[in-house]
């Protein structure tokens, strides 16, 4: 028997994802509650065979609500999940306001499901691409700790929500019909065009996606001394992010073994086919649930086979993000 669930967030990329996987789901719920900014409030949602509206979030919103699933940006989660957390809701919260504070837990339930009940009222959802990274390269770390991971990111438009998504498929049209594109949302053009990850840089020369994914990687994995250096970019594909993958291992470890422990190991698919050269790409991984992973090699530059090479794809709105949150919420 479910409770009352609170959608934060509704009308946004994730906030739609985190409906239809309730649908899908069969998430159970006994009341569910869609809040959004003031300019989406009033709005009408069918969901599930009933007509929702959309009602403004205020501090007064989650008065008997048990679940909240917020996805409205890590300022609103700051402003608006102690409040839901007082009314005696669990938060969980997909945004980056609570990942690295030391109270709360970051939780992939293939990972690490048993921090969930640490909780104290908020549980966050760790980035999109550190999810979608980290999934495959868990199971093989249980039987062989990475010491070193370089990940180079090819993050989709539906990491910088719809208005992203829209602006790809627009400037595409634009290009096509030999019009100037449109920037809105990205600070350069997207479609046939691919540039550094647009969040803020820091005095390393490290934007703020590449740190997360080292800070999120270490905690989530309860392990300080994994060395990481990540490379964020964003290329011209709608949901689904891809990575590729350098590892290095305490101990020698060859493609089958790696293939062995991914094929059992839990939201993975893995596609690796040599033969016919087809590998993960984006169109395979979107509206899935798995993190699909292939190119399995040795990495020969280093010494005794103590290195592994691989392409994963995720769906960013899924596995990289809403997925991920009711998944903490079933277990809850």
């Amino acid at each position: 028997m479910g409770g009352s669930v609170a959608v934060a967030g509704v009308t946004g990329a994730v906030g739609q994802e985190f409906l239809s996987i309730i649908e899908e789901r069969n998430f159970p719920f006994t009341s569910l509650k869609m809040l959004a900014s003031s300019r989406s409030a009033g709005k009408k949602i069918p969901f599930k065979g009933k007509e929702y509206t959309v009602q403004q979030m205020t501090t007064d919103s989650f008065q008997g609500i048990d679940i909240a699933l917020f996805s409205a940006g890590a300022s609103r989660s700051r402003e608006f999940a102690p409040a839901a957390v007082k009314a005696g809701a669990v938060v969980v919260d997909n945004s980056s306001a609570y990942r690295m504070d030391p109270q709360v837990p970051l939780v992939v339930p293939e990972i690490n499901p048993q921090k969930i009940k640490e909780h104290k009222g908020i549980i966050a959802n760790p980035n999109c691409s550190t999810i979608i990274g980290i999934v495959p390269i868990w199971p093989l770390h249980k039987v062989n700790p990475v010491k070193r991971m370089v990940v180079s990111t090819y993050q989709a438009a539906s990491g910088a929500g719809m208005s992203a998504m829209l602006e790809l498929e627009n400037q595409a049209r634009e290009i096509l019909a030999g019009k100037p594109p449109t920037r809105n949302i990205f600070p350069h053009q997207i479609a046939f065009n691919c540039f550094s990850h647009n969040s803020l840089l820091g005095p390393n020369g490290y934007n703020e996606e590449e740190t997360k994914m080292v800070k999120e990687t270490r905690k989530i994995f309860d392990c300080a001394e994994i060395a990481i250096t990540a490379t964020c970019i964003r290329i011209p594909v709608m949901r689904a992010h891809c990575e590729s993958i350098n590892l290095e291992f305490t101990r020698p470890i060859t493609p089958e073994q790696v293939r062995d422990v991914l094929k059992n190991a839990p939201g993975v698919t893995v596609l690796d086919d040599r033969e016919h050269n087809r590998f993960p790409m984006p169109i395979d991984a979107t509206g899935k649930d798995d993190v699909f992973v292939g190119r399995i090699r040795q990495d020969e530059s280093l010494p005794n086979n103590r290195g592994i090479n691989l392409w994963v794809s995720g769906d960013q709105l899924r596995k990289g993000a809403a997925l991920n949150a009711i998944q903490i919420a079933e277990l809850l």
